[in-house]
């Protein structure tokens, strides 16, 4: 007999506890999967983006950097979002954009050539 007065009692906004209750056990793990989502893997990346852009945001002529291709150099000159690279011992100038920057080295990387026997 209950069931049968259950859309009459919904229409008008009369819901039993018992309802609410399996809407909330029906949503609660989906909320919960969330919050874990965000605090393990959204969250982290907003960090390393933000420490990115604000490195990105620090370099100065004479830093070393890495960029995504994995070339190594000398930050030359800086022109808006342009870099001038100089790279290896011949000091051969590169263009890049800020955005292609990888990390900062804070140890010098050099590449001597050694000859084989």
């Amino acid at each position: 007999m209950w069931y049968n007065l259950m859309p009459i009692l919904a229409a008008a906004g009369e819901v039993p506890e018992e309802g609410m209750a399996s809407m909330l056990s029906m949503f609660l793990p989906m909320i919960l999967i969330f919050g874990v989502l965000y605090f393990m893997m959204i969250r982290p990346q907003r960090r390393k983006d933000k420490a990115a852009k604000e490195m990105l945001k620090q370099l100065v002529v004479g830093d070393r950097v890495c960029t995504i291709g994995g070339i190594y150099g000398t930050v030359d000159s800086i022109k808006d979002d342009v870099l001038t690279l100089a790279v290896g011992h011949d000091k051969v100038k590169l263009v890049f954009a800020r955005w292609a920057i990888r990390n900062k080295e804070e140890l010098s990387i050099s590449n001597d050539a050694e000859t084989l026997v």
